[in-house]
């Protein structure tokens, strides 16, 4: 066998959300945080994010994340989020993959019953908290940096649709969140195409209304993503609802959603829909789970911002060793427009990079 790059991966999901792991073959990448680490890799080794994620090797709904050592002196490790269209900041499905590859290959120690970590992500540190048995994570707690809203039932012009309310939040990617019930979603398994097309058009419109810029970090990209949200059910102190969101370049999350869920808990918190300390029960399109909470508020710039901590779990599925043949003519992979709605092929790139 000849092999021009491996790849040592750990596949994983959680709740449903694919989250490969390359604990192995990427070496060292410059920067000294880990988002300078991921403008690096996104500038100058994107190759490897297309490697893992386009087809041959990847899919649609594929994501991953490389793990890396953080010059961070309170991180215990860090990792930067590869996805099909982009980088985020941060994704709390990918986060929960890489806390249960971390501890459950023995890269890191875990202690029973319970594994306190701290992780750089692109969007700072994430502490998470492992309940561990039987050398299995069984929970994954993160508390994920402040999220907050940009924009509150702000009207926008959607072409086929007309006027419609949305709100713009902030909660490790920049989403903007629609009322199922306006567009008449019920989120269920079957209206996941019908879902994912029309957020993609919610979403382009959106993006060409409402300008948004982080006050922090203005190299986070705007609004890159979209989420349904269903009706809030109220028993006491807990809150249930379920919500679907549609990640670029147009399918549905499996999961609940982490960064989705911390943007809508800026939403209902800045609506006075939940408290700090109230237990919120997000559902997905698939039907998984995530147990979640506003643990504090906080400033982010001039906007109001709350501290959302986020549970679920994440399961190994396999180990695998990426292997590129330096005679494979997909180096990078390809997309064709049936799954990813553009076609990028090998001939194509040639012809872009002459």
């Amino acid at each position: 066998m000849r092999a021009r790059k491996i790849l040592n991966v750990v596949d994983c999901h959680a709740e449903g959300e694919s989250g490969k792991v390359i604990v192995g073959g990427v070496g060292q990448v410059p920067g000294e945080t880990m988002f300078d680490k991921r403008v690096h890799l996104e500038t100058y080794r994107d190759d490897i994010r297309q490697l893992a994620l386009f087809e041959p090797r990847g899919a649609v709904w594929h994501n991953a994340n490389i793990i890396l050592p953080s010059n961070h002196p309170e991180a215990d490790m860090g990792y930067v989020i590869l996805e099909t269209t982009e980088y985020p900041a941060m994704s709390g499905s990918n986060t929960m993959c890489v806390a249960t590859v971390l501890l459950e290959t023995g890269i890191l120690p875990m202690q029973e019953p319970v594994t306190e970590l701290t992780l750089e992500s692109p969007a700072g540190l994430i502490r998470v908290r492992c309940q561990c048995s039987d050398g299995k994570v069984t929970s994954v707690r993160l508390i994920n940096q402040p999220a907050f809203c940009y924009y509150l039932d702000t009207v926008i012009e959607v072409p086929g649709i007309g006027q419609l309310r949305v709100d713009v939040a902030y909660g490790g990617m920049t989403y903007v969140w629609v009322d199922a019930q306006d567009v008449g979603f019920a989120i269920q398994p079957s209206e996941a195409r019908a879902i994912c097309d029309l957020g993609q058009r919610i979403k382009e419109a959106a993006i060409e209304q409402l300008p948004v810029s982080h006050p922090v970090n203005p190299a986070i990209p705007g609004i890159s993503i979209l989420g349904f949200g269903g009706p809030l059910q109220r028993q006491g102190d807990v809150v249930q609802s379920r919500n679907s969101v549609v990640v670029s370049p147009g399918r549905c999350d499996r999961s609940p959603c982490g960064t989705g869920t911390s943007a809508r808990l800026a939403i209902l918190h800045a609506k006075g829909l939940i408290k700090p300390g109230e237990t919120f029960l997000h559902d997905s399109t698939t039907n998984s789970r995530f147990v979640c909470s506003i643990e504090g508020v906080a400033k982010v710039g001039t906007y109001d911002a709350v501290i959302p901590a986020i549970a679920g779990q994440a399961w190994i599925t396999g180990l695998n060793q990426m292997v590129l043949d330096p005679t494979d003519p997909y180096q990078t992979g390809f997309t064709l427009s049936d799954t990813w709605m553009t076609t990028q092929t090998p001939k194509e790139k040639d012809d872009q990079n002459p």
